[in-house]
Formats: C-alpha cells, structure tokens, sequence
C-alpha cells in the first residue's frame, strides 16, 4: 500500500497531530494548546469543543506544510489521554465538561462502591476485590480518578447532566464518535471502567455483574471492540473540517501510554520504556494478566493483539516543572516586573539545573503535587523541597525537581521489576487448558532478566539531554533517547492507523523508531544519588500519615 496516514495524541495540555507515511516514516507534526480548568473539591476539566477545535488548527496547519502528502492521507487514529469520562448524547454531543483524569470529585462515591462489608487494608471490600481482579486484573481506585467514580459524581451532583447522557466514553472514545459517529471503545480502552473481563486478552468482553458493582449501565457503555482495526470512515463534514480526502479510514482510538508504548518502539515482551510529560509511567509489554494492587501496577489488555501492558501512573512528572517555571520563576502575581514566561523558558532552566551539581547539594525535592498512584496510591501526600538550607541556590532547586521526578521514577522501576519477575501459576493453567502452548512457552520462558538492561525514554523530558544523563544515572542503567521524543505518542497512534490498515504488521514496529542517543551511568555518582534516592523514600514513609491528616476532605474544605 501506498499513501499517508494521520496521528493524533491529544494530551493534556492539548493535542500533536503527526503525519506518516504508511511505512512508518514521520513527515512532519504540529502541536496546539488546550486549557485545563482545577476546580474546588479535586475538579479538573476541559471542554472537549476545544479540543476539537485544537485538532482542526493543528491539522490545518500539517496540511498547509505538506499539501501534497496531506491529501494523500489514507487512514487516522487517535490517541488521547483517558482514564476520564465526556458524557455525550446520541450524536457524540457533549452535554457537560469533560471530566478529565486528574478528576477527584468522586472519591466520596468510589469509597462507597469498593468499601462495605468484610474489608482488607485499604478499605477495599474483599468480595468484591477479589471479584475485580479475578475478572479485570485492577480495581476503580478510591480516589475518585477514574471513570467509576467520575460517573459516580456525575449521576450525583449533575443529574441533568446525567440525564442528557446516552453514552459515558472515555476519551479515546468520544475521539472515534466525533470522528465516525459510532460510540466503540477498544478493549485497551475500556478496562479503566472496570467492568470487563480480561482474562483472554484476545476475547475481551463487559461483564454485566461488574458494571453493576461500579454503578454502569452496560447500555449507555460503547461498544466493544478490536483494538487497532477499522471502525469506520471519517463523516464527511468531519472530512471537510479537517481538510482530509473522502473516505479516510478511521482506526480505534487508543489510550497514550498503548500509543506510547508504538511510538517507542516497545513492542516486544519485557521491552521497557519510560514517558516523562504531564504525567509519568513505566511500561513494557506482557504475556500474562497479574496484578499488584499493594503498589497500584495491573497488567492489562493491549492494543497489541494478545498481549497485556503493564499499566503504572507518575501522577506528576514534567507539571512539575511547569509548575515551577509558571508560579515560582515567572509568577505573574504583581511581586516583580517581570516579564510573562518567555519561549525559551525551558532551556533557560536547563542550563541554570545543569549548573548545580549531581545531588543538588542535599536538596530533595518531592514531586507529589496531585497525590500519587504508583508505587503507591495516595491522594493526600504532597510535594515540596527537604533539606533547604541558607546556602542553596536557585539551580539547586531547579535541578532537584528534575532529580526528583527521577527519584520517583526509580521507585516505580523497582515495582515494576519486581511485577516482571513472575507470573502467576494460574495463567500457565489457563492457557495449558485453552491449547495455546505458545502462550505457555511464552509465560514460562527461562533467562527472563531480573532487571531491566535498559529502557527507552520519551515524551517531553526525554528532549532534555541533562534529564535523559540524570534518569541513566539515578535508575543506573542505559537510557535509550527515542528520536522525536515528544512525538512518540502521536507517531505510535500514526504506526497503530498504518497496521490497522495492512500497510504494517507488528513486527515491522521496532524498525520504525529510531534511538537518536543512548546514555550511560555515570559511576561516580552513583554513591550520591543512592543517598538521595534513600532520603526520598524516608520522606514518604515518615510523612505520608501527616499528610493524611493534614489534608482530609475536613480540612481542605475548610481552607
């Protein structure tokens, strides 16, 4: 096959539309911003017109770079953050803001629908749990901040809203409807509402018992279907809005740690890579569904057919250092007449980090400025700086939130590893029965590594070659810079639209990313950054209780 395809990543701060070849050959990409808006009580929403509308700018803007290719354009996927909930009526029309990941508002409701009766540490009911993870490998969070507990505030506090609803889709999935008009949801996609069984990641399916216990009506679920295959052609006027030929193919929408993972080139079983942008996660690909819930890490179904993904979360990452460049360095708060945040401000703090030495002088910084969920789920801890002292620099600081998101990192490595050592004994069992013994060679293959011999780094940190040098050398292993880092997720949706239609096969995807630089642990700082990485764990551990009871529902009401 011939032609071009179309990839688009909509992130949280907005939306990378990428255009390819169907041979997996970037040609160029195009970025546009979207608002986030906190709210009180845990809210973060978005209003997904704008999205759309940041989309169609983007788009727009390829196309007028790259007529040519552009009107080649054969097929689309779409990527998007999820783990959140856009209410819609029946022609995809949303009928409130989209309730975005970060979303907490539900966590009175989720406590309710996991706790009750018999319970385990953590508060989960132990029926229950044991019903979930039997079936879907996880569990909704207590937090709030997934779809079962966003639905679960919607029916509650915005019932008109909820009324209005026809379908409750996930982001991915409002994507696909705009662009189609059909309300499906890949099985990668749909696990978040944790009511699928997924124990045939091959056969994935809701389960009518589960979406009971989570409060959802299968009925106003999107159908199911086979990730990274056709599911229809892009509306014509939606065709028109975008400026793409009549006729384009439209594949799944996929979740960006899936696309991820494709644009990385970590495909294979045990083939790690690292994201740093919003948000940061680990990942790597699996034979087997296992879950972890001590350290919030589940194996879970992937776009790639008959595979799970490890699936953990950093819920702050590079917002941290956003954080840091838009309210500490160019607050517009009237303090200084300083100018707003310039286009260089990254580089800027670049080079002032690098001016501060491995170990930032003892300064710790913690990036827990949401809560966190992997290694642990915790909604209450926070961030901040240990250990400053009267001579500390401002590139102490700045290079210690890069060390610190590293730090978090490391500790999320180590879960990670550990959840990749084993399976469980009973996946053997259950493929040995189904005939697969493929399946079985797979899951019980000997000289399975006990760490990690490297990972691929993307996303917007990995553009930053002092970041990429300070995550090889606090995780102390090579880290593979991916070419084009921050458009890994865009690409990997642009390569999942390219084998959806049979311009590509999986084995063909690790050739197609290309690793633009490896870096090596440093070994003389290594003694440094293992003192770090001790202080870092022994500030979470000695805290984390105050902050429970510092920042209860009580309390941050009342502030």
């Amino acid at each position: 096959m011939t032609g071009f395809v179309l990839g688009v990543d909509l992130g949280t701060g907005g939306p990378r539309v990428a255009l390819a070849g169907t041979d997996g050959v970037l040609v160029g990409h195009a970025k546009e911003p979207v608002d986030l808006r906190l709210l009180p009580g845990g809210g973060a929403e978005q209003d997904p017109d704008h999205w759309w509308r940041a989309i169609v700018t983007a788009s727009r803007r390829l196309r007028a770079r790259h007529p040519q290719q552009y009107a080649q354009v054969t097929a689309i996927c779409m990527s998007s953050q999820w783990g959140g909930l856009v209410p819609v009526d029946a022609a995809g029309r949303h009928v409130h803001p989209a309730l975005t990941w970060m979303d907490a508002r539900g966590r009175r409701w989720s406590e309710e629908v996991t706790g009750g009766g018999v319970r385990v540490p953590g508060g989960y009911n132990a029926r229950a749990l044991r019903h979930w993870l039997s079936r879907t490998g996880g569990v909704p969070t207590r937090t709030g901040k997934d779809p079962v507990g966003q639905a679960a505030w919607l029916r509650r506090e915005r019932p008109e809203a909820d009324a209005a609803a026809v379908f409750l889709l996930d982001v991915p999935e409002y994507l696909t409807m705009r662009l189609t008009g059909r309300a499906v949801a890949g099985w990668d996609t749909a696990v978040l509402r944790w009511c699928t069984d997924n124990r045939d990641p091959s056969d994935v399916r809701w389960d009518a018992a589960l979406a009971r216990r989570c409060g959802l009506d299968v009925g106003r679920l999107p159908e199911l279907v086979r990730p990274g295959t056709v599911v229809g052609t892009a509306l014509p006027a939606v065709a028109l809005e975008l400026g793409l030929p009549g006729g384009v193919r439209v594949v799944a929408g996929t979740g960006d740690t899936t696309a991820a993972a494709v644009g990385a080139g970590a495909t294979a079983d045990f083939d790690a890579h690292l994201y740093v942008g919003t948000s940061a996660w680990l990942s790597c690909h699996v034979p087997y569904k296992r879950t972890d819930i001590v350290h919030n890490i589940a194996s879970l179904p992937s776009v790639v057919p008959d595979r799970y993904w490890v699936a953990t979360v950093q819920d702050v990452a590079g917002k941290a250092v956003d954080w840091l460049l838009d309210s500490v360095v160019y607050a517009q708060d009237g303090m200084l007449d300083a100018a707003p945040r310039p286009a260089d401000a990254l580089e800027r703090l670049n080079a002032l980090a690098a001016a501060a030495p491995p170990g930032c002088n003892g300064v710790v910084f913690t990036p827990w400025l949401n809560g966190e969920r992997t290694p642990v789920d915790d909604p209450h801890v926070r961030g901040g700086w240990f250990n400053v002292s009267l001579s500390t620099t401002r590139a102490d600081l700045a290079r210690s939130v890069f060390e610190g998101i590293a730090l978090n990192a490391r500790w999320m490595l180590e879960a990670v590893e550990r959840f990749t050592r084993r399976g469980r004994p009973e996946a053997v069992e259950r493929f040995t029965r189904r005939g697969r013994p493929e399946a079985v060679e797979r899951f019980t293959r000997r000289g399975r590594p006990e760490t990690f011999s490297s990972l691929r780094f993307i996303g917007g940190g990995a553009s930053s070659a002092l970041w990429c040098q300070t995550m090889a050398d606090v995780l102390g292993m090579p880290v593979r810079q991916v070419a084009d880092p921050v458009v890994a997720n865009a690409r990997g949706a642009a390569l999942i639209a390219a084998i959806g239609v049979g311009a590509l096969d999986w084995a063909d995807v690790p050739s197609r990313v290309e690793v633009a630089a490896t870096f090596v642990p440093d070994p003389a700082v290594r003694a440094v950054h293992d003192r770090q990485y001790a202080a870092f764990r022994d500030i979470y551990r000695r805290t984390h209780g105050l902050y429970a009871r510092h920042n209860a529902a009580g309390a941050i009401a009342e502030r």
